[in-house]
């Protein structure tokens, strides 16, 4: 006898953030928190891989993108079948679009930045830079990465 499996769910969090260094701390946590509820734990390499991606996304979304009064905009996106994360960060400076990072920065002053592109270029399965679909003028940065994890229903 077989048994009918469930279809597995597709899991989402959407959320808006304030574009301050606090949201987008903010943006990581609530994401690592989400994972952890869709089935990627804590500690394992996927939610670390996706978290940091994450943490990035959001960083650049108010370091680059950041325009007075306006928010930027977080959607996860978790899909069983498939096997893959997908975030994507979209704030309203639709001039300023990412470049794909090359190497490090020549310059190794004291200045934090110019890495993060790196780190996604390098976790992430594939990342990439569209006009923002919703909510207004801006670009969506986005990428997406493979999780799989230990449990049937979860990814």
């Amino acid at each position: 006898m077989t048994t009918a499996r469930s279809p597995l769910t597709v899991h989402q969090f959407a959320m808006c953030f304030s574009s301050t260094p606090r949201g987008a701390r903010l943006a990581r946590r609530l994401c690592g928190t989400r994972l952890d509820a869709w089935g990627i734990p804590y500690g394992s390499d996927a939610h670390d891989v996706v978290g940091l991606v994450a943490a990035e996304l959001c960083a650049n979304a108010v370091r680059h993108g950041h325009v007075a009064g306006r928010d930027f905009h977080v959607l996860l996106t978790a899909d069983p079948a498939t096997g893959t994360v997908r975030i994507e960060v979209s704030d309203t400076r639709g001039e300023l679009l990412p470049r794909t990072p090359t190497a490090l920065p020549e310059d190794d002053g004291p200045e934090d930045g110019g890495r993060g592109l790196l780190l996604v270029e390098a976790l992430a399965d594939r990342w990439g830079c569209s006009p923002r679909a919703t909510g207004g003028p801006g670009k969506t940065v986005w990428a997406e990465c493979a999780a799989k994890c230990s449990t049937a229903e979860a990814l």
